[in-house]
């Protein structure tokens, strides 16, 4: 069974929901704290063991491709003025090995996984959204390759929730077969509550098989003119095992604003720098205030 070590993370959505804040810059480049949200999608794949990583960006969007490149003037000034802990965290970034693609047209997630069919070729690979960041002892990806390595097929990432929650979700039919997995017989799109096959939903992590490209192709447009990504892993199901396993780790909806301040907060108080003056901020200042509510 083939390794995985390439990735691929979508980057091209417009990041409508962070209006005006997107209107110049991606949503992707977004801080959480002071390190841009597709820096930690990086970064997990990378602790995940992927050694080739793919960002399928869009027009407006090179300043992705800039923050992994080098800064030649930057590292002069800090070693200049003696940053060398500043200078080192730069180095790495920019040593990071980064290859980017435009999905020219908004064409949905499925037709940016599809930019990726060249540089894939014929291997298995990872899928990670960047909407979706995950704080794990073992990260996320990582828990979802060792799945794929015990089962030998397609990994959706699914976390359960709650009955009202699951019209904005990918929902998995599932087939139990041991803790934490289960065979995906169907994938269903965005389902009423009374309609949902249960409550686990597809929560942006993904190990496909190099059969996903041929669906993908084939695969219709849907509403908006966009190809998903999750008709094409039903399609998928029909003719190869695909699994859904339950991956361990609190994740943010950074997507949202409510989770993308739900992740600022909680990444803050984890830095020890600013642990104790935030909290202290939050107790004696944020506290009395909704005390007053």
């Amino acid at each position: 069974m083939k390794k995985i070590k390439k990735a691929v993370i979508p980057a091209a959505g417009l990041g409508t929901r962070f209006l005006p804040a997107t209107k110049a810059q991606p949503k992707e480049m977004l801080p959480i704290v002071d390190t841009p949200a597709i820096q930690y999608i990086v970064e997990e794949a990378i602790a995940s063991g992927i050694e080739e990583i793919l960002i399928i960006t869009g027009r407006n969007k090179r300043s992705i491709e800039d923050h992994f490149d080098r800064s030649l003037e930057l590292e002069l000034q800090l070693k200049a003025q003696g940053k060398y802990d500043q200078l080192k965290m730069i180095e790495e970034i920019s040593d990071i090995q980064v290859h980017f693609v435009r999905q020219k047209e908004a064409k949905g997630l499925g037709h940016a996984v599809l930019c990726a069919k060249q540089f894939i070729g014929e291997e298995p690979f990872a899928v990670l959204l960047g909407d979706d960041l995950v704080d794990a002892k073992v990260p996320a990806l990582a828990q979802l390759i060792q799945a794929y390595d015990d089962m030998g097929g397609s990994i959706l990432g699914v976390q359960k929730v709650a009955s009202k929650d699951v019209s904005r979700y990918g929902i998995v039919r599932p087939k139990s077969v041991k803790p934490r997995v289960w065979q995906a017989l169907d994938l269903v799109e965005k389902p009423s509550p009374e309609d949902a096959p249960s409550e686990l939903a597809v929560l942006g992590r993904y190990v496909l098989t190099p059969a996903i490209f041929d669906l993908l192709e084939k695969t219709q447009p849907g509403a908006g003119g966009e190809i998903q990504l999750t008709d094409a892993i039903s399609r998928l199901s029909t003719k190869e095992a695909v699994f859904a396993y339950a991956f361990e780790g609190r994740r943010y909806d950074i997507g949202d604003k409510e989770g993308f301040l739900e992740a600022t907060v909680e990444y803050a108080l984890k830095r020890p720098e600013l642990r104790d003056p935030f909290l202290s901020y939050l107790t004696n200042t944020i506290g009395p205030m909704l005390g007053k509510r």
